[in-house]
């Protein structure tokens, strides 16, 4: 095995995916036993064209909304020990595709947590610039408004996330972009790296000079570039990471 990264200096790059969460309650999308592998049709609710084009759609959309179980998650040992790192003194920015704002609230910096698919906290129309919370949105919801339109124009309301589709925001882009090409490590952790652009860090990663360790259950399209992969459970394995890496 291959541990001479572990000593490295310099910059950490984190890319986060729904695996890391897991162990807080919250189902992954693509795993053996993901939302999507479970019921296909669920993905449509994160697909832009279709939310906008049915309204029944976007009805089931904001049940599955209010019953997300990341309103009662809590941070897990992954997630603290990438704020323990960040807390060591490390220069550590995630870039995160999960929506949860679980390593914020385990004490990662907001500023240094890239949400490269937006977050599930907040409500944007899709016609124009209104925003509130979810929480206050939900509550039209609880109240008998099954598909609430947007207060100020009449415009079609969804979550803060990027949908399937959707484009992402340019300037959250240029962010990840640049953490890719600045780390010395880069550590992919919990992503099944076939979402783009969001798995193409890690080649950029590479390219630039970084060590790439993946920390995956399963298989990636990327483990060809890592210098170590690791197969063991995330809540045990990035902890056992981290300690070693400030052990050197």
């Amino acid at each position: 095995m291959t541990t001479e990264w572990r000593r490295r200096s310099g910059r950490i790059g984190v890319l986060t995916g729904a695996g890391i969460s897991t162990d807080s309650g919250i189902p992954d999308f693509r795993g053996p036993r993901g939302v999507w592998t479970k019921d296909p049709i669920a993905e449509l609710l994160s697909t832009f064209d279709a939310y906008l084009a049915d309204p029944l759609l976007r009805q089931r959309s904001w049940l599955a909304r209010r019953d997300n179980p990341a309103w009662r998650a809590e941070p897990n040992a992954a997630h603290t020990a990438l704020a323990d790192l960040e807390l060591a003194g490390r220069a550590v920015t995630i870039i995160t595709q999960n929506i949860d704002r679980l390593h914020q609230r385990a004490g990662s910096p907001p500023h240094r947590v890239i949400e490269i698919h937006g977050n599930m906290f907040e409500v944007v129309c899709v016609e124009c610039d209104f925003e509130t919370s979810m929480a206050a949105t939900l509550e039209r919801v609880a109240a008998g408004e099954a598909d609430p339109p947007c207060p100020e124009c009449g415009g079609v309301l969804k979550a803060a996330t990027i949908m399937f589709g959707q484009q992402l925001d340019s300037r959250t882009i240029t962010k990840a972009v640049s953490t890719a090409e600045t780390s010395d490590i880069f550590l992919a952790v919990g992503s099944s790296l076939q979402v783009e652009p969001a798995a193409s860090m890690c080649a950029l990663a590479v390219d630039n000079g970084a060590d790439l360790v993946i920390v995956n259950a399963e298989p990636t399209p990327y483990d060809g570039l890592a210098t170590e992969i690791i197969r063991d459970p995330i809540g045990t394995a990035l902890p056992r990471l981290v300690a070693e890496i400030l052990a050197d």
